[in-house]
């Protein structure tokens, strides 16, 4: 399915959109896709995935709105879009820099790097610093539990993934997970599960398929995290894959797959790749 081009102005979220497309044919969960078994597919091609950058984008806990980012070398742009669910229909828009990132549970805050912002009925605030602790870290992706805990990492030459929890409604300092998480010669782009039973994210280590892969951590009963587990094969390649999330409604993983200089794109799999790896009690 194609997208036509349809040049309209909305005005939604308290901010000024303008559209690059309406789909007018795109229609149904996940824009009408053909679900994945445990062998990844690209995600929607010529709809979300295209023929630049694309990275991985997050849904809303109602699966009516998608957040992603398209990163154009050539022209060397970096576009943030959103594709809405409206009168059943999917529809296009860009938005301005710095709209997108990880929604909370209850959808009324949205997580960008070291900032958030709320909604208000349909808009999103200004955005707002998520505490004087964090600002010296320079957080390229934040990821946040039902429960409240800050996942995110450091942009950095090695890269550290730290967390932050909420016990009994303070928040505690940023602190290092151990070396089952933070180790090789790169550790990024964190993705930690709605009930904190596991965490994802991509690094380059020893042992791995390709220039970086994605690995996953279970938490145990004693709230130790398990050593790294390579997410396999049919995952990682000699290429970078990077970027991991899981839908909210946790069916599917979704991740980033580069296969050119100018051309990567968003991945989608059966999440029961990652049940299959989980410890046996």
């Amino acid at each position: 399915m194609k997208l036509y081009a349809h040049s309209i102005t909305l005005f939604l979220s308290g901010l000024i959109f303008s559209a690059t497309g309406f789909a007018k044919d795109i229609t149904g969960p996940y824009f009408g896709q053909t679900p994945p078994g445990e062998t990844p597919e690209v995600f929607a091609p010529d709809i979300v995935s295209k023929e630049h950058r694309d990275w991985t984008g997050r849904f809303t806990p109602d699966m009516t709105e998608y957040y992603f980012t398209r990163n154009n070398r050539e022209a060397r742009t970096s576009t943030q879009l959103m594709f809405k669910l409206i009168d059943g229909k999917w529809h296009e828009k860009e938005l301005p820099a710095g709209v997108g990132g990880a929604v909370s549970a209850d959808g009324m805050k949205m997580y960008s790097g070291r900032t958030y912002r709320d909604r208000i009925g349909d808009q999103w605030s200004e955005p707002k610093s998520i505490g004087k602790a964090f600002q010296s870290i320079p957080i390229m992706v934040i990821s946040v539990s039902d429960k409240g805990m800050y996942v995110f990492d450091e942009r950095e030459v090695k890269g550290t993934i730290r967390y932050s929890r909420l016990i009994d409604g303070k928040r505690e300092a940023p602190k290092a997970f151990g070396k089952q998480i933070n180790s090789g010669k790169w550790t990024a782009h964190p993705f930690v599960a709605p009930d904190e039973s596991y965490i994802i994210w991509d690094s380059e280590r020893a042992g791995g398929y390709g220039k970086t892969d994605l690995y996953v951590s279970f938490q145990l009963e004693n709230g130790i995290w398990s050593d790294a587990i390579n997410l396999g094969e049919k995952i990682n390649t000699p290429g970078p894959d990077t970027g991991a999330v899981v839908s909210p409604d946790g069916k599917y993983l979704f991740f980033n797959r580069k296969f050119s200089e100018d051309d990567s794109d968003i991945m989608w799999v059966d999440a029961k790749v990652i049940d299959d790896l989980r410890p046996k009690r």
